[in-house]
């Protein structure tokens, strides 16, 4: 039984799950909008959300906790100082997840993950 575990396994170990969701957070907080499954949004929005909650604290403790997951330096200046200053009014949902069909070779369910 599953009582209390949270998360899903993506068919991936434990490391390619933490990689996946680096590398995906990554891309999202650089562009702006992402386009993958929607298995993958729904673990993304809860990964960036944490994120910029924790961005918006704003001080070196903050800076040294989003430099663990978010490797790019570039990245990492966006987000401490234009992504969470302008979420700081708002208590969480940064994310938006809009599904948008299914893929063509395989009918995995698509779908566009943003920030609002």
């Amino acid at each position: 039984m599953r009582h209390g575990r949270t998360g899903r396994k993506l068919n991936r170990n434990s490391s390619a799950r933490i990689a996946l969701a680096r590398a995906q957070a990554t891309a999202l907080l650089r562009e702006g909008r992402i386009q993958t499954t929607l298995p993958k949004a729904k673990e993304l929005r809860s990964f960036v959300e944490k994120l910029i909650t924790t961005a918006k604290g704003g001080d070196l403790h903050a800076r040294r906790l989003i430099s663990r997951e978010i490797l790019d330096v570039e990245v990492q200046r966006k987000l401490m100082n234009e992504i969470a200053p302008k979420y700081g009014d708002r208590q969480g949902g940064y994310t938006r997840i809009l599904k948008i069909g299914v893929r063509r070779g395989d009918a995995a369910p698509v779908a566009l993950i943003e920030l609002i």
